[in-house]
């Protein structure tokens, strides 16, 4: 994931989400390896660590965004996909935004040096030198910092497992994000972490994410695995976890730990 230059820079995809347990996870991606291949940017099983710096407003304007539900919404944040080569000045990371419309993800994101991301996040410095693609996106993620007063809020971090669809399945990604982490001090990825735990060992987030819609196969191997849709946010869960905030995920996560099948939050 070191080498950025070629990635994709935009695209709108329908995600959805599932709370599960380590042994489902090892069960569905033995039956999933019978349509897909692991993502080759994550080594031979696709296996990759992530770190995303959040931003938001100081009245949290992102957060409450995602749990009021509201069907446009966007939130801004620098991920790095970890790799053996120590985090630099000069280290190419994303600047993201993660948008929601309606039902549909989308994303726009550029690729800048490590040091160029926070002047322009954190510092507000527009970058000297970019990408002529990404000139648009930096334009809107500038607007954005100053409209909202966006800063520094969260980190967070986790481990990821990617398959990837083949010829068949073409834009089809199921992922599995493990050691799910978050912190609300140390704002910086270069920094050590400080990180807590944002749910328990045992608990995967698993992602399904496509073009257009899911292909018919991988329904039946969902209902087949007893596996049910849950609301949840990365960002917002750490949010909770830091402030001692309950929201109607924190709720039904209560009811995960006693009940794994029985989660059922419509998108």
């Amino acid at each position: 994931m070191s080498n950025l230059s070629h990635t994709i820079r935009r695209f709108n995809r329908f995600e959805l989400k599932y709370l599960i347990t380590l042994k489902q996870a090892e069960l569905f991606k033995k039956a999933l390896r019978a349509f897909l291949v692991a993502d080759e940017h994550g080594g031979n099983n696709g296996s990759y660590g992530l770190n995303s710096l959040y931003y938001d407003s100081p009245d949290f304007r992102c957060y409450w965004e995602k749990v009021d539900g509201i069907k446009f919404r966007r939130k801004l944040r620098i991920r790095r996909y970890e790799s053996e080569s120590p985090l630099t000045a000069d280290t190419p990371v994303f600047v993201e935004i993660k948008q929601r419309l309606d039902r549909v993800t989308q994303k726009r994101r550029a690729v800048l040096p490590y040091a160029n991301a926070l002047r322009l996040c954190n510092e507000r410095e527009f970058p000297e030198t970019f990408a002529p693609e990404d000139k648009t996106v930096l334009e809107e993620i500038y607007a954005y910092l100053w409209q909202y007063n966006l800063r520094p809020t969260s980190i967070v971090h986790y481990d990821r497992q990617a398959l990837i669809g083949t010829d068949y399945d073409l834009g089809l990604r199921v992922t599995f994000d493990t050691s799910l982490t978050y912190q609300i001090h140390q704002l910086a990825l270069h920094e050590e972490a400080a990180t807590q735990p944002m749910f328990s060992a045992d608990q995967v987030v698993m992602e399904i994410k496509v073009n257009e819609r899911i292909p018919y196969w991988l329904t039946e191997m969902i209902a087949a695995h007893n596996l049910k849709m849950i609301r949840v946010s990365k960002y917002c869960r750490g949010i909770e976890l830091a402030n001692g905030w309950t929201s109607l995920f924190t709720k039904n996560l209560t009811g995960f730990e006693q009940q794994p099948a029985q989660i059922a939050v419509s998108q």
